[in-house]
């Protein structure tokens, strides 16, 4: 069965509301065959990452970069994941309260260096999440779901 893992750090109230948005999205009952895997991205490791099919990262916006908390997960997996993760899609959400712009490159950075491929448009939200981005959150944690379910 694929699998979906979703590392993330959800420190704040407008990131819980996302992570349960994209959690909502990714075990639709409509989508089957597809596990999905939760990991705080202190607490994910390597064979979480070599152990799954596709990756959602949701991290903060903090000072023009993402949390400590996920680059100390890409730090991690980086090498040990490098040759076996290859085109492997994943997606993203951010939540800042000013700009998210150099954190969604940074996140474009290590992934092109991990050469995974991009599946779905970052979710970035500034400020309080409103229905629409909690939509948005939604239709990217099925899309990354439901994509497993096509090569299966």
């Amino acid at each position: 069965m694929p699998r979906l893992l979703i590392v993330h750090h959800t420190a704040s109230p407008a990131l819980h509301a996302m992570f349960d948005a994209v959690m909502s999205g990714a075990t639709d009952g409509r989508i089957q065959g597809v596990e999905v895997v939760t990991r705080a991205a202190l607490a994910a490791t390597a064979p979480d990452v070599l152990g799954a099919d596709a990756y959602l990262l949701g991290t903060p916006a903090n000072l023009g970069y993402v949390s400590g908390a996920l680059k100390h997960f890409f730090d991690q997996i980086y090498y040990p994941c490098l040759e076996e993760t290859t085109l492997r899609p994943y997606g993203l959400y951010l939540h800042g309260n000013e700009d998210t712009t150099g954190a969604v490159k940074a996140v474009e950075s290590i992934t092109t260096g991990l050469r995974w491929r991009r599946a779905h448009d970052p979710v970035t939200v500034l400020g309080r999440p409103t229905p629409a981005d909690l939509e948005a959150c939604w239709e990217l944690g099925a899309a990354l779901a439901a994509g497993l379910t096509l090569g299966a």
